[in-house]
């Protein structure tokens, strides 16, 4: 209960904040940034138009802004760190985790990035460098290095001694990493053992041996799954000999999962899931263009259908009047499969020995939607134009494009992803002049056959 009144009180101040800049008071405003929490004033940044957010930056306190950097969108921090000097990045590289400082080291240009490095300690350089050094959607783009380690021949009391001598421990740590000499990696003691075990006994007796670790160079979304199955708090991080390299945390996690939530919802429109809400206008417009441009051309493809069959329309106009429905039928059922499909793989449902199962479960449920509707539209249709051979024709070209929809959804993402392209980008958009280009030559096509 306190937590949730603490953020209301939050989400007033920045409301309040919010004000003073339109007023103009902005010592005030100063004054209730100090007070107001990180991550609000990150929300708060992230919410406004750039003119605010250059103001609000700047009335943050510099001590603060570590803080709130790593909450900002990527735009953002690669904005702000390009108006720094490379003294203050410096300074501000030994105030956060590793992981949070490539992210931003990673949105400035190479040369920026490299003076930063050198101004850097030798010991912060070959932290942040390593880092660097690994993709970003990998294990190692995720890790941090700000691991605690312990030695299998270590009783209890020495490493209760020895957690006493630090100032603070990093953030979630939940285990301590259990290596040999040569920092291979051997298994996890949890803090809760420690707490509760005989100060006498020795690590090697309480670890987890079987303790699992994330290769460095597995893809982002394993490691998403792979803390969702075993309800991880945090992992290490191994190279290919084995030796530990850092530590994943779930706060890094939630942040993966949901870049990816964005990044299926945005490319369904054909946009860049780092898509800035409040981003310039000589920005936001050629990102949309290409995909207004893309989405143009399939309609023409649909139209030059259309054209193909313009005698039956010009002699039946009830065809013109009904056309649209096919379409629009074959359109919806067609993104539901696809939905479903993109869903599977993003979560790794979607395998090898499955896919076959899945394409038969859905053309099951095509096709027993389309007799289901085939039979209403062509009833509608026959109500309303007192033609029953109208009725038949939209009935078959209901059947046709509903199954062909049911397929084309199924297997189009199964596809692109063999073809490493993303089905959330290009699906939608296939998907469409898929359904348009079958649902209108079936029906014309009939049309034609029996009004000719």
């Amino acid at each position: 209960m306190p937590a949730k009144i603490d953020h209301k009180k939050n989400h007033s101040h920045s409301q309040e904040v919010a004000k003073l800049l339109q007023s103009g008071t902005f010592q005030h405003a100063r004054h209730m940034l100090k007070v107001l929490a990180a991550e609000e004033t990150a929300h708060l940044i992230d919410a406004s138009p750039p003119p605010s957010r250059q103001i609000l930056w700047a009335l943050i306190d510099e001590e603060r802004r570590s803080d709130v950097m790593p909450l900002l969108g990527d735009e953002l921090q690669g904005q702000f760190a390009l108006e720094m000097d490379n003294e203050e990045l410096v300074a501000l590289s030994a105030e956060l985790e590793t992981d949070d400082m490539v992210d931003i080291l990673q949105q400035l240009p190479e040369q920026v990035t490299r003076e930063v490095l050198q101004a850097m300690s030798a010991q912060d350089r070959q932290r942040v460098a390593s880092a660097l050094s690994y993709p970003e959607n990998t294990a190692g783009g995720l890790m941090n290095t700000d691991t605690i380690t312990v030695r299998a021949s270590h009783s209890i009391e020495v490493v209760l001694r020895y957690l006493r001598r630090h100032d603070a421990i990093p953030e979630m740590t939940d285990k301590l990493y259990v290596v040999n000499r040569s920092d291979t990696f051997i298994g996890t003691l949890p803090l809760a053992k420690v707490l509760v075990s005989d100060p006498s006994n020795t690590v090697r007796e309480i670890m987890l041996s079987d303790a699992e670790a994330l290769p460095v160079d597995m893809p982002d979304d394993e490691v998403a799954r792979r803390f969702e199955r075993k309800d991880w708090v945090s992992a290490p991080v191994v190279n290919h000999e084995g030796k530990l390299l850092g530590r994943i945390t779930i706060d890094d996690i939630v942040d993966v999962i949901r870049e990816d939530a964005d990044h299926a919802l945005m490319s369904l429109a054909g946009l860049d899931e780092e898509e800035d809400t409040f981003s310039p206008v000589i920005k936001t417009t050629p990102r949309r263009a290409l995909w207004l441009g893309l989405n143009l051309l399939t309609a023409f493809i649909a139209a030059s259908v259309i054209n193909v069959f313009q005698g039956a329309i010009d002699k039946v106009v009830a065809l013109a009047i009904l056309m649209p429905i096919v379409a629009s039928m074959g359109g919806v059922a067609g993104t539901q499969t696809l939905t479903i499909v993109i869903r599977g793989l993003a979560v790794g449902h979607i395998e090898q020995h499955n896919q076959r199962w899945l394409i038969f479960r859905e053309l099951s449920v095509g096709l027993i939607n389309a007799f289901i509707w085939a039979a209403v539209v062509a009833g509608a249709a026959i109500a309303w134009f007192n033609d029953f051979i109208i009725g038949g024709i939209i009935a078959a070209a209901m059947v046709i494009n509903l199954i062909t929809a049911a397929l084309a959804g199924a297997v189009l993402p199964l596809v692109l992803k063999k073809m490493d392209i993303d089905p959330a980008l290009g699906g939608g958009v296939i998907l469409t002049t898929i359904t348009d280009v079958v649902g209108f030559m079936s029906f014309l096509g009939l049309a034609t056959i029996f009004y000719a």
